[in-house]
């Protein structure tokens, strides 16, 4: 994980759980740590968060006490990420696999990727992997001027 800090500006909207306000962004971040904590500088204070960027959303969770803005208002702010941009990169078997099958990664938006990512990274045992990277590859399309 690359070292440099980042600095994002954001905003959203605030919706209160019982375990305390949840700071939603109007926009999912992407490539970002997520289950990681930064800071959120909002409304001249630095407050400590969890980041937890999910399939189509990333909300804030702050993790001390912060003068919160009503239920649904609208917020805006700068997140720190002490850990800067997350790499995400096709791992080499699932590379090597798809080559061998004429399929193509490309074909496959950030959304999908991700998840095709996330669903091979759980693999639990060399087997489950290798029957991962098989559901994967069966799903690409072929590669240009190779038909299937």
């Amino acid at each position: 994980m690359p070292s440099a800090p980042l600095n994002v500006p954001v905003e959203g909207t605030v919706t209160h759980s019982p375990e305390g306000p949840l700071l939603r962004l109007t926009r999912r971040l992407d490539g970002h740590d997520t289950f990681l904590t930064g800071s959120l500088d909002i409304a001249d204070s630095s407050i400590p968060v969890r980041i937890l960027t999910l399939d189509d959303v990333t909300v804030l969770r702050p993790t001390s006490e912060f003068p919160a803005p009503a239920d649904g208002e609208h917020w805006h702010g700068r997140l720190h990420l002490p850990h800067g941009l997350r790499p995400r990169s096709v791992p080499p078997d699932l590379n090597a696999a798809a080559d061998q099958e004429g399929r193509s990664l490309d074909a496959l938006d950030e959304a999908e990727l991700r998840y095709a990512l996330t669903f091979l990274s759980e693999a639990t045992t060399t087997d489950i992997r290798q029957a991962r990277i098989e559901a994967v590859v069966s799903a690409l399309p072929a590669t240009a001027g190779r038909t299937q």
